[in-house]
């Protein structure tokens, strides 16, 4: 059956919204934004760069505490445990405890073996030492 319009019918007008397509869109809207929120906080990765500030004068003999990539320790080129470091440190520096100690560390090592590190350097008495990285990065 086809409905038919006669002549003298008049089409009213509606004054009423249809919602239902606006509800459509800010559904669709929702769902993008769950899902792509949680893909906007991925973990952070940092990979530093090398250092491009002014290399400090080196001292004649500078003592160099290496910490490799197996997390194994080297007092200048020497291999060291963590137990012995106290004594073989008294022993490079001559017991001057103001020495300045450089410490290199292998950019795969954890950030808790170069704490360890540090925190064996402050136990022994040493309290100044800087960190070594690549000259010229940029």
């Amino acid at each position: 059956m086809a409905a038919r319009i006669r002549e003298d019918d008049e089409l009213s007008e509606s004054h009423e919204i249809n919602v239902t397509p606006f509800i459509d869109v800010i559904l669709v809207l929702l769902i993008i934004f769950m899902v792509a929120a949680p893909l906007a906080t991925v973990d952070v990765k940092v990979d530093l760069p090398a250092s491009n500030a002014q290399a400090d004068k080196k001292p004649d003999k500078p003592v160099y505490l290496t910490i490799k990539a197996d997390q194994t320790l080297a007092l200048n080129f020497d291999a060291v445990s963590e137990e012995e470091l106290a004594s073989r440190l008294e022993a490079v520096t001559e017991g001057n405890k103001e020495t300045r100690i450089f410490i290199r560390a292998d950019k795969t090592i954890p950030y808790d073996a170069l704490m360890k590190a540090m925190n064996a350097l402050r136990t022994a008495g040493y309290q100044s030492f800087a960190l070594v990285g690549l000259e010229g990065g940029g």
